[in-house]
Formats: C-alpha cells, sequence, structure tokens
C-alpha cells in the first residue's frame, strides 16, 4: 500500500511516484531495508526449524504447534502496533520462527494422526490450505486498501495475522499429541489409548505393535545425518535438496511477496497492483485444487514433468513481456556489472 511504503520505504515510494510505466523499471526499487523486511522471515524460519525440530522429537509434535500459534499472535501484534521499520523486522522474525515451528510440527503431526490410506490426501490438504490462506490475504489486503484506507488499512492486514495464529494456539490446546510422539518418550500406555482413540475401533495391536517397533528401529540408528550422505541413499538425498531449491530458484516467491510492486513497475495504480497479487492468489489455489484431482490419475511424476513445463514457459514469456516493454536496457545496480541486452 502506498501509504505503508510512504511511512516505511520512503525512498521506494519516492522512486514509485516519479517514473512513469514507459521508463525502463529496472532496480528502480532496489532498497536493501525493504529487502531486509522481506527476507527476515525466511532466515528466522531456516535458523528455527533446525531448532523446532529437535523440540518436535523431544517434547511433541502438540507444544511445536502451539509454540508457533504462539509466535505468530506476537508476531502480529508487533507488526500491526510497529512505529519504525525495526519493530516490522521484529514482528517478521517472529513470524519467522512461527513458520519454521509450523511446518516442522503440522505435516509430522498429520501423517501420524492419519489412518494409512487417508495419508496422502490430508497431507495434500495441508499444501491446499496454504494456498487459501495466501489467496485470504491478498483478498484482505485489497479490501482493507479500497474500503479503509490510510495506517489502519495496513495495521489491520499485518495485526490480522493473530487471528489464524491464536486459532493455532488455541485449536492445539484441545488436540492430543500422536502416538509415535508418545511411543518415542515411553509413553506407551498413553499411546496405545490415543490409537484406539483416533482409529476407533477394539483392536490396534497390530499397529501398535509396528509403531513400537518402528521406533526401536530408529533408536539404533546412529549418525542419522552422516548416513544419507551414503552412496545408497545419494538419489534421494539430490531430489531432496535440488527439486524445492530450483523450485525456489525460479523466483517464484519474489512474485508472491513482491507482487505489488512488481504490477506498478508495468503501469498498475495502488489498488490495481493488489487486485493482481488476488488474481495470482486465485490462480495458485486452484492449480493446486487440479493437482489434487489429477495426481492419482496422473500419477507423481507426469504432474511434475506438467507442472516444471509450465513454469519454464511462463518463465520464458514473462521475459519476452519485460523484453518488449522496456526494449533495451542496462542495469544499474552497483553489484551488477555486465551490460545485459534481451
Amino acid at each position: 500500500m502506498d501509504v505503508f511504503l510512504k511511512d516505511f520505504f520512503p525512498d521506494v515510494y519516492q522512486k514509485e511516484s516519479s517514473v512513469k510505466a514507459s521508463d525502463d523499471q529496472y532496480c528502480k526499487f532496489d532498497s536493501q531495508i525493504l529487502t531486509l523486511f522481506t527476507s527476515s522471515l525466511y532466515l528466522a524460519a531456516l535458523v528455527s526449524s533446525i531448532g523446532a525440530s529437535m523440540a518436535t522429537r523431544k517434547y511433541g509434535r502438540r507444544p511445536t504447534m502451539m509454540t508457533s500459534g504462539l509466535l505468530f499472535a506476537a508476531g502480529a501484534i508487533v507488526n500491526g502496533l510497529a512505529k519504525n521499520v525495526v519493530m516490522l523486522i521484529v514482528g517478521r522474525l517472529f513470524l519467522g520462527f512461527g513458520i519454521g515451528c509450523a511446518n516442522q510440527s503440522v505435516p509430522i503431526y498429520l501423517s501420524e494422526v492419519a489412518p494409512s490410506k487417508y495419508r496422502g490426501a490430508l497431507n495434500m490438504m495441508f499444501q491446499l490450505f496454504i494456498t487459501i490462506g495466501i489467496l485470504i490475504a491478498n483478498s484482505l489486503n485489497y479490501a482493507f486498501a479500497r474500503l479503509i484506507g490510510g495506517d489502519m488499512a495496513w495495521r489491520l492486514s499485518l495485526g490480522g495475522a493473530i487471528v489464524p495464529g491464536l486459532i493455532i494456539l488455541l485449536g492445539s490446546c484441545f488436540l492430543p499429541d500422536t502416538p509415535n510422539s508418545e511411543i518415542e518418550r515411553g509413553n506407551y500406555g498413553r499411546a496405545k489409548d490415543l490409537l484406539l482413540k483416533l482409529r476407533d475401533v477394539d483392536n490396534v495391536d497390530e499397529e501398535f505393535n509396528d509403531l513400537v517397533e518402528a521406533s526401536e528401529k530408529a533408536k539404533l540408528v546412529k549418525h542419522a545425518w552422516l548416513n544419507i550422505f551414503k552412496r545408497k541413499y545419494r538419489p534421494q538425498l539430490v531430489f531432496a535438496v535440488c527439486i524445492p531449491m530450483f523450485q525456489q530458484l525460479t523466483g517464484m516467491n519474489v512474485i508472491v511477496f513482491y507482487a505489488p510492486v512488481l504490477f506498478k513497475t508495468i503501469g498498475f495504480g495502488s489498488n490495481a497492483s493488489l487486485l493482481s497479487s488476488l488474481i495470482t492468489g486465485f490462480v495458485n489455489m486452484l492449480a493446486t485444487f487440479a493437482s489434487i484431482l489429477t495426481v492419482d490419475k496422473l500419477g507423481r511424476r507426469k504432474l511434475f514433468l506438467m507442472g516444471g513445463t509450465q513454469m519454464l514457459i511462463c518463465q520464458v514469456v514473462i521475459t519476452i513481456a519485460i523484453a518488449m516493454k522496456f526494449g533495451e536496457w542496462e542495469p544499474r545496480c552497483d553489484f551488477l556489472v555486465p551490460t545485459l541486452v534481451p
């Protein structure tokens, strides 16, 4: 929102207001502070995910989920009441810590409480509702900007994150921990009672014994982090690292988080750029629905290849569109040296 940029990133706002859509926009909005504001969330998530993985294993999935909700709420409060950029970044750090805790605990919790035949579907629902959450957030941003405006608009957008944060926090209070987690901590009686309740059957001995055996075998594994570098695990390791890494290197997160600024550079107004972000979130949600409906019919590999092809085509189209819009250009950022001509 313009009022947000004016308050916290006036240099970006001035550059945005002084250029025309027909001008070459390359590096017009380069701001290290704005970049720090955005990327601080990812840095915090990276750091906290390491600690959260150990906490999830030692203390259980439920306490880690509760912690994530508390951190989300704290970050929303700090951001909503922000008076300066430092408060904004601190709030983003809290949100990043919450993401790290949630990403470590929630998928594991879903996998461990779900019956085996519904496990894949429930984990895909996790991704689906992430895209729905993005869509709702973009919708609220647009609504607040159009209907309220002023400082209160961006404060509601940032502070509104307290609502889902409190839902996670309070909802986790009513959830039991998983049988797997109880077994890991030696609470076998509690684990069996939970399994009986979750499966709603009279006898769970077979599944319970499998869980105990798996836990005992896992405890015998030494130097687990070193083991994944062994030759026999190398293909899985390469896929586990390269697929998400190259997915991020496509720049999708830049499009999602900087969408309003990016759309403004090609001539969209302030509200129109927020609306474009809303459209991006809507398409993202629809694509997730489509993948859920077709993954079992087409298979993981075909869907993966189709998604990669679509991303490649879109990247080429975007490059051509920018080249046609702005023609020849030379980089104006100090950290880029060579002259590039599309």
